[in-house]
């Protein structure tokens, strides 16, 4: 397994509206995660910046650049788009961030 960590910026105001579209995520893009190899995915909210810092574990990195070609995902990104800094084709502004600690 290899963790995987992030970063993306909420829109001011719409904590509860982006946990809400979380807790009712589509079984859909959540079984397309799993057979993708993604697991123990969470996403933290920093309240004073408005940045949400995800970090997951996956199989095989290789395997999250098949996820944009995905229709699920692309219709998830712009599902999200509205409440969250947005690529132009709708992918959310992510940030990888480098591990500097680990304590397993």
């Amino acid at each position: 397994m290899q963790r995987v960590a992030f970063k993306m910026k909420l829109f001011p105001g719409l904590k509860e509206e982006y946990k809400k579209r979380h807790d009712e995520i589509w079984p859909e893009l959540s079984a397309l995660l799993k057979e993708t190899g993604v697991s123990d995915y969470s996403i933290f909210l920093d309240e004073e910046t408005n940045s949400l810092f995800g970090v997951l574990k996956v199989t095989d990195k290789a395997n999250l650049d098949t996820l944009p070609a995905q229709a699920v995902m692309q219709k998830w990104w712009a599902y999200m788009g509205d409440i969250m800094e947005s690529n132009p084709d709708n992918s959310p502004v992510s940030v990888p961030l480098t591990e500097v600690f680990y304590l397993p």
